[in-house]
């Protein structure tokens, strides 16, 4: 099954697929492998998991699998067995587009505490907000703990929503700027940034800005964070009608939203290391692997591979629809569908949990 998924880099050239790079980076990147093959098509990945509710977030533990549904619970499969576990939130989840429960993590040390963290849409007093709780686990029910951090801006799109535990052990969120552009550059706004917690909902004393949240700012709405092996940390972000992002996050940098897009330049605003140009990926959750970003793409209806090295774009996986997040595990490439979220085209077993062989590299 391997060969299917070692993509020939000159193919896509041949395609006329669209990549762009960062222009100042144009010049050391190599030429396209000689390799030959196509992406893994659907009928080649097995399947874990059908008929989830618009999933959101993958997580594994051993060799049990939770994953999050915007419909407000937690599936979860454990020895072929499936059971949607009911999650018990102090606020009732927001009903508008792309809002719910997003993102879900598991505590490092779940197995001991039984603690996850979550991130919400609610709504109140006419207003739609996101928060970040703490949950337990017991009984095979969730529930809500501890707010860790709440206000965070909302409204009918661009929420963000992606969690995840760093190198560092401390919390990061991608928050979107809730379809007012303007917040994205306001310090002061939890709006179109990548925040960083402490695991208690604390401010961390070395983020780059005084009793601040913010870890980086001038984001859209990014929805996908993986670090490298050197604790890099890389962030996937939707733009306007193109112009898709992949990003190198930098403490304390901004991302340029909405001042600049693609390879446009502003000084003190980084550039994308990649980017869609006038197609579009709307990229959300992304994973780390041996130089490459593998990241999944939900108008690109793919999973996509992003090499580092060769500065090159390619699709690993194409034929199940929509692809909300990405897990690499155990040489697994774990990816969930969310055809049912209402933009998509689902059959009657849809949403599905696949897995695939890591692509040979």
């Amino acid at each position: 099954m391997k060969r299917y998924l070692i993509l020939s880099f000159a193919m896509i050239i041949a395609s006329g697929c669209s990549v762009n790079i960062n222009k100042d980076q144009e010049k050391t990147s190599p030429q396209p492998a000689e390799t030959s093959g196509q992406p893994a098509k659907q009928e080649q990945a097995e399947v874990l998991l059908t008929k989830l509710k618009v999933s959101w977030s993958i997580q594994k533990t051993g060799e049990t699998i939770y994953l999050s549904e915007r419909t407000g619970n937690i599936v979860k499969w454990d020895k072929g067995k499936m059971a949607r576990e009911k999650v018990n939130l102090k606020k009732k989840l927001s009903a508008n587009p792309e809002a719910g429960l997003l993102g879900f993590v598991l505590a490092r040390d779940f197995k001991t505490t039984n603690q996850a963290f979550a991130y919400y849409t609610y709504d109140e007093n006419g207003e739609s907000l996101n928060r970040i709780v703490l949950l337990g686990y017991k009984d095979d029910q969730w529930t809500e703990e501890k707010v860790l951090l709440d206000g965070i801006p909302s409204g009918q799109y661009h929420h963000g929503g992606r969690l995840k535990i760093g190198p560092d052990g401390k919390l990061y969120a991608t928050a979107g700027d809730a379809h007012q552009d303007e917040i994205a550059q306001d310090k002061s706004s939890l709006g179109g940034k990548i925040l960083r917690l402490n695991l208690d909902g604390s401010i961390p004393g070395d983020n780059p800005f005084p009793n601040s949240y913010v870890y980086s700012l001038g984001h859209r709405n990014p929805q996908g964070l993986a670090w490298d092996e050197k604790g890099q940390l890389y962030s996937s972000e939707h733009g306007p009608s193109g112009h898709d992002e992949l990003n190198k996050i930098i403490t304390g940098h901004n991302y340029g939203w909405p001042l600049i897009i693609g390879d446009e330049k502003k000084n003190g605003m980084e550039r994308p290391l990649f980017h869609s140009g006038t197609n579009t990926w709307a990229p959300s959750g992304i994973a780390f692997e041996k130089g490459i970003i593998y990241a999944a793409a939900l108008r690109g209806e793919a999973v996509k591979g992003f090499d580092l090295g060769k500065r090159e774009e390619f699709d690993v996986f194409t034929g199940a629809g929509r692809i909300r997040d990405v897990l690499i595990d155990g040489g697994y490439l774990y990816f969930v569908s969310n055809n049912t979220d209402g933009r998509g085209n689902p059959d009657q077993d849809d949403d599905k949990l696949y897995r695939l062989p890591l692509p040979a590299q």
